[in-house]
């Protein structure tokens, strides 16, 4: 039985002030919390209801059973399923943060990106495409709120996500590294000379790019409309555009 003060305690990590305070996400579904399992030398999932509480120490973990009613009152979701977890926040050490990855490959930059479930499918994007590393500008959406982990489908799991200042990770990238995003007064994303490595800037839904990482872009692309000069929606979904960016990038430079 789960008392009464552990389930306000569980229920405050809707809350990005309380997720950093307690150093704990939660996770749903056999999927989602399977997948994050694994990286704590998981056991099988059964198909009762239950709870697994993850310890960031030694990668331990309890497992709880659960009544259907502790299930409802645990669970984010509409439809509860099955699996209610938490797991430690990761840590983000400096040299995460200026270890440049995509000095090697490619790597994702979000700039101001505000709705979980977009953030929940560019992660998941970057994870279909072998994109390891996602760098989240500081007003973007919290990538471990319930409902972006949720979104992600497990994808979480697999792709480290580092919070920073967008613009000073710029400014400390060697010149020769490109810096790509996407604009609307950009070159053409089919025909333009793309590379292997780099750092591919994403927008915020409404605005894009803000101007301060735009004037640090090295390359401007576009993703054009067709056919040209038809009347057509003003843009893409930024979940849509990072896709469609990075198969182009995955298909080009492999």
């Amino acid at each position: 039985m789960i008392s009464k003060n552990k389930l306000k305690e569980l229920r405050q990590l809707d809350s990005k002030k309380h997720r950093r305070e307690k150093g704990l996400f939660v996770a749903e579904g056999p999927k989602v919390v399977g997948d994050l399992l694994d990286t704590f030398t998981a056991d099988t999932i059964a198909a009762t209801l239950e709870w697994w509480k993850c310890h960031p120490d030694a990668h331990s973990r309890e497992r709880f059973e659960l009544t259907p009613e502790e299930l409802d009152k645990l669970s984010f979701l509409q439809h509860p399923q099955q699996v209610f977890a938490t797991f430690p926040l990761p840590s983000q050490a400096e040299e995460e943060v200026t270890s440049m990855p995509f000095e090697k490959d490619i790597c994702l930059a979000l700039d101001g990106i505000q709705d979980p479930g977009n953030l929940g499918t560019i992660i998941r994007i970057a994870d279909w495409f072998g994109i390891n590393t996602i760098y989240c500008s500081n007003d973007t959406a919290d990538a471990f709120s319930p409902k972006v982990v949720q979104a992600t489908m497990g994808s979480i799991s697999r792709v480290r996500i580092i919070y920073t200042d967008l613009c000073q990770l710029i400014d400390k990238t060697p010149a020769n590294i490109p810096i790509y995003g996407t604009m609307l007064d950009g070159d053409d994303l089919y025909s333009t000379p793309i590379t292997s490595i780099g750092l591919l800037v994403m927008g915020n839904e409404g605005n894009g790019i803000s101007s301060s990482v735009a004037k640090r872009l090295t390359h401007k692309l576009l993703i054009p409309p067709y056919p040209p000069g038809n009347k057509k929606a003003d843009s893409l979904n930024v979940g849509m555009a990072t896709a469609i960016c990075c198969a182009e990038f995955r298909r080009r430079c492999k």
